[in-house]
């Protein structure tokens, strides 16, 4: 199938709908990743918080949502609609995320992922170096839990 072009845009919270519906779709629930539509619509309405969705042929594709406070940005979360994975959305997702760091001013990114999830290797890819880990952070659905690895990226 031949990659279509990804079309990236500021999102807000009339948007949460899209972002639920992709975390239901990208997120595994025996991990325990996924935020509720609360926790998204709480977070969006916090200062410094960027939301950036992308579609491919007018369709949601993916989302990366970030928060930024002083010199620092953490990204929060970012999914891919599994039918839209290996296309390039979740980089363009990330490297506009390092772009928007850069033209603000951020000295250092941060993230942190599940141990184990595959992600580590776009993060890696992009410049992002492991940093810490905590253990048991993330609880599954059938009560197991999983570490969590902190990454950082100089901006």
């Amino acid at each position: 199938m031949p990659t279509r072009q990804v079309v990236l845009r500021t999102g807000d919270a009339r948007d949460v709908a899209i972002v639920d519906t992709l975390m239901s779709a990208s997120f595994d629930a025996a991990y325990g990743e996924a935020w509720t539509r609360n926790q998204c619509l709480g977070v969006l309405a916090m200062p410094g918080v960027r939301l950036t969705l992308a579609t491919v042929d007018d369709r949601p594709a993916g989302f990366a949502m970030v928060r930024s406070v002083a010199d620092e940005a953490e990204l929060l979360l970012l999914a891919v609609d599994p039918a839209c994975r290996r296309r390039g959305i979740a980089t363009a997702l990330l490297r506009a995320v390092i772009a928007e760091a850069q033209a603000g001013g951020i000295a250092d990114l941060h993230l942190e992922v599940r141990a184990g999830n595959e992600a580590v290797k776009l993060y890696a890819a992009q410049g992002f170096a492991k940093v810490g880990e905590r253990r048991g952070y993330y609880r599954g659905k059938t009560g197991q839990v999983f570490d969590a690895h902190t990454y950082r990226r100089a901006v």
